[in-house]
Formats: C-alpha cells, sequence, structure tokens
C-alpha cells in the first residue's frame, strides 16, 4: 500500500508540475484531470472513499465549466504543447524546485502513509468522511455560500490570466 501511495503522490506531483508549466489552457486542462485523478486517490488510500467520489465528481465538473469558458475565451491558433522548449524548460525548473524542496524535508515523511483512517476505532456505525459531509451540510450554509462567491472569483481570474496577448473575447475589461 505504501507503493501505491507513493506512486499516486508521485503522479500528483507530475500533474502540478505539468499544469503550473503549461500556458496553454487546453493542455492543462488535462494536468488538472490528472492531479484531480491523483489526489482523490490519495484521499481513497486514506479512508475517504466517499468524500474521494464526491470531490471528483465536483471538481471535474467545475473543471469542465472553467476549461469551456477558457477555450472559448482564449482561441490560440497555435497552443504550446508539453513538447515545445519554453514549456519543457519550466517543466525541468519546476522539477528541480520540487526535487530541492523534497530533499530537504525527506526524513521520515513516508511513516504517516500506513495509519488508515477507519482502523483507528473500533466498531462504528459511521465512517469518518460521511460524518462529515452531514455536519457540512448542517452547518455549513454560509460557508457554502462564500465558497461559491470564491470559485466564482476564481473563474474571473482563471479567464483574466489565460486570456494572454490577444485580448480575447473580453475586450471591455
Amino acid at each position: 500500500m505504501i507503493y501505491v501511495m507513493f506512486m499516486l503522490l508521485f503522479g500528483l506531483v507530475l500533474g502540478l508540475v505539468a499544469v503550473a508549466s503549461n500556458p496553454s489552457p487546453y493542455f492543462a486542462a488535462l494536468g488538472l484531470v490528472v492531479v484531480a485523478g491523483m489526489g482523490c486517490g490519495v484521499l481513497v488510500g486514506h479512508g475517504g472513499p466517499f468524500l474521494s467520489l464526491v470531490l471528483f465528481l465536483i471538481y471535474l465538473g467545475g473543471m469542465l465549466v472553467v476549461f469551456a469558458y477558457s477555450a472559448a475565451l482564449v482561441a490560440d491558433p497555435y497552443p504550446e504543447s508539453w513538447g515545445s522548449r519554453p514549456v519543457v524548460v519550466y517543466m525541468v525548473v519546476y522539477m528541480v524546485v520540487v526535487i530541492l524542496a523534497s530533499s530537504f524535508f525527506w526524513g521520515g515523511w513516508y511513516e504517516s502513509l500506513e495509519v488508515m483512517e477507519d482502523e483507528i476505532e473500533g466498531f462504528s456505525v459511521f465512517r469518518g468522511d460521511t460524518a462529515g459531509v452531514a455536519l457540512m451540510y448542517s452547518f455549513g450554509g454560509g460557508m457554502l455560500l462564500v465558497s461559491g462567491w470564491v470559485l466564482l472569483l476564481t473563474l474571473f481570474v482563471v479567464l483574466e490570466l489565460t486570456r494572454g496577448l490577444s485580448r480575447g473575447a473580453l475586450r471591455a475589461v
């Protein structure tokens, strides 16, 4: 199980590097899907399959909307792919930064991967992730409104960042 978690975390870091290094929204959206899948796999490994499924479905739905808006507004005739020279340079630089940062924090990080959440308590009727979802729906109404507002603001920030020099369809902004 430790090797599976290691591979999921390694895929998560590679997906994050792919998102950070690619200026084109077409390929960056694919990297975000990989990051969402790997992150949800890490959640499943730590004992949260229901939360992982809900997060994966909601995140992919939100990414579909952001990708549709950014692809419609950023009409780039020749997008940069993962094989182009500037993207490869950015990927190498980001991987060097990740390796240097991980060498700084290397000692004993893998010991926490062995403990699963469901094995901590004995016999329980509720799982940890489903009880958390019930608590979120009972006391989280205000936080839901704040989260919706933050997601709307994030959508406009992403559209502003991905439109590039051609100004796209947002000419009045």
